[in-house]
């Protein structure tokens, strides 16, 4: 009889268990995490909404603002599409200035005229590629009789003034691939490579493409087998000289580490400079940019002729590997695009401004978006989960929304943006049950101990399932 009891009562858990709603699950899943060792000292917040009504399913300190690292894009990338539309394109300019004379010599200076594109020069594109452009201008210059050039190569970044990184990242971001900085004559997504060679010492072999103009300290050490790769590029912006510093295993697989162009204009300045001299076509004066003539209070010569145009992708391609691939640059550069195209100066503070202004308009609490830049790679931006999650479930309805739903990343079997600074990680996005609910999700931890906290962080939203 006792038996029987065991068996009956252990069926009834069992049933009982299967029973529970995705609410009672998420609510036991959560508060699992809430007491693991690795949140102890941390914050951790959710909001789950219907994603058919917008109704609140779940929510826990969903009114806190916390560091969203890479799920701000989805907020960036939302107010893009709202302010820009999706057939929004950048477009940059090849032209010169001065006349041609009757043998071919430009008695002047050739000039890149950058309209903010981050997607010039990159390998993500057909049309974009750095060696696809190159050509186009060569064959414009070409076109219009050029053989000889009495003047330089200019790159006008102008439009977006001086200041590429925004307030609040990071010195050790900074020199990075993942910390390159806006300009409005971007090149090549604003980075290159540094091959290095493991060993004691860490040998630096070579950049590619070359850059004889940057000088590169090497200051790595040798990590020990395993240890991976903790190699840091310590290269300001406008700088030509680069720290290198941290660790590289003994053992390592990897060939280098990617950086950030110091100056994409004078890069962009120089390849065409250097392509032309390959064609043949001799330039007398060096490269420079609008930005460099300025601070020798030299004038910028006016454009008297344009050659060629340079049309970027349309804006959800751009916002495609946006999230696909959680390319800070891009999300700078259209969060600098929203404040110029509302009519500001293009600046990573008047664009915050800007997509808070929107959201506002729309019903959001202002206080909700603390925003400093457009990537989340800023400790400082602050966003409650109630706030995301809200947007995540309005943009549903805009005619824009299958293409931003399609440049979410998958994970856990579920459509979401991923975010990882040091000790913050967070997912955003959506999710279909089996059995068709539909659920908006935005999950974060700021402040976590220890590796390997997304596993948990999936554990939570396996409730949903």
């Amino acid at each position: 009889m006792l038996k029987k009891s065991i068996v009956f009562l252990f069926v009834l858990s069992h049933s009982f268990s299967f029973a529970q709603s995705p609410v009672q699950k998420l609510t036991q899943s959560f508060n699992t995490l809430s007491e693991d060792k690795q949140a102890k000292y941390a914050i951790a917040s959710i909001c789950v909404l219907d994603a058919k009504t917008g109704k609140q399913l779940y929510a826990k300190n969903e009114n806190i603002g916390l560091a969203t690292a890479s799920t701000l894009k989805t907020i960036t990338s939302a107010t893009a599409f709202s302010i820009l539309g999706k057939d929004f394109h950048y477009q940059t300019t090849l032209g010169y200035s001065g006349s041609i004379s009757a043998d071919g010599t430009l008695k002047g200076d050739l000039m890149i005229t950058g309209g903010g594109d981050p997607t010039l020069g990159s390998p993500r594109y057909a049309t974009s590629k750095e060696s696809i452009v190159l050509a186009q201008w060569v064959a414009a210059i070409k076109a219009a009789g050029i053989k000889k050039v009495e003047g330089k190569v200019i790159g006008d970044d102008g439009v977006w003034g001086t200041q590429s990184a925004p307030d609040g990242w990071i010195w050790q971001d900074l020199g990075n691939y993942y910390g390159a900085g806006t300009s409005a004559l971007s090149w090549r997504e604003n980075q290159f490579d540094i091959k290095l060679r493991p060993g004691n010492p860490v040998s630096v072999l070579k950049t590619v493409p070359e850059m004889p103009y940057l000088t590169i300290v090497n200051e790595l050490k040798p990590g020990m087998a395993g240890s991976g790769d903790h190699a840091y590029a310590y290269l300001p912006p406008l700088s030509n000289i680069a720290y290198l510093r941290g660790t590289w295993a003994t053992d390592i697989q990897k060939q280098g580490i990617a950086a950030a162009l110091p100056d994409p204009a004078y890069e962009a300045a120089f390849r065409l400079n250097d392509t032309l001299a390959k064609a043949g076509i001799q330039v007398t004066e060096a490269p420079v940019t609008s930005r460099q003539l300025s601070a020798a209070k030299l004038p910028l010569t006016a454009i008297k002729q344009n050659l060629s145009t340079i049309t970027s992708p349309a804006l959800p391609e751009i916002v495609y590997w946006l999230n696909k691939k959680s390319i800070n640059l891009y999300a700078e550069h259209l969060l600098r695009t929203i404040a110029w195209k509302s009519g500001v100066a293009a600046t990573t503070s008047n664009g915050a401004a800007a997509e808070v202004k929107f959201w506002a308009a729309k019903g959001f609490d202002k206080n909700a978006l603390n925003i400093i830049d457009g990537s989340g790679l800023s400790p400082a931006t602050r966003v409650t989960t109630s706030a995301m999650a809200n947007i995540l479930f309005q943009v549903q309805q805009e005619n824009w929304f299958p293409d931003f739903y399609k440049s979410l990343p998958e994970y856990n079997g579920m459509k979401l943006k991923s975010g990882t600074i040091n000790d913050v990680s967070a997912f955003a996005g959506y999710y279909t049950a089996d059995n068709g609910s539909k659920y908006v999700i935005v999950i974060n931890i700021n402040n976590y101990s220890g590796s390997g906290i997304n596993s948990k962080l999936f554990k939570v939203l396996d409730a949903l399932k």
